[in-house]
């Protein structure tokens, strides 16, 4: 694991952190500071048609509750 000091962290922070590798900042040649990347969890895989099976759609779908509507808004006059 790299060990750099406290100047050459701040000047070079970006060098640093774009191996992607933890290193230790010192003071005075003493360690202080221990930096890791922090590791992102896999996204999980999303599988299309995981319900297929699990419940059926009404043949009426499309008008279902039709008469229901047109009442409320007047359109069955």
């Amino acid at each position: 694991m790299e060990t750099v000091n406290i100047h050459e962290a701040k000047t070079h922070l970006s060098r640093l952190i774009a191996k992607g590798e933890p290193f230790i900042i010192a003071k005075s040649g003493k360690p202080i500071y221990k930096a890791v990347p922090i590791e992102e969890p896999e996204p999980a895989l999303r599988r299309l048609g995981g319900l297929e099976g699990t419940f059926t759609v009404p043949d009426d779908f499309d008008s279902m509750g039709r008469e229901e509507i047109e009442e409320m808004f007047g359109l069955n006059d």
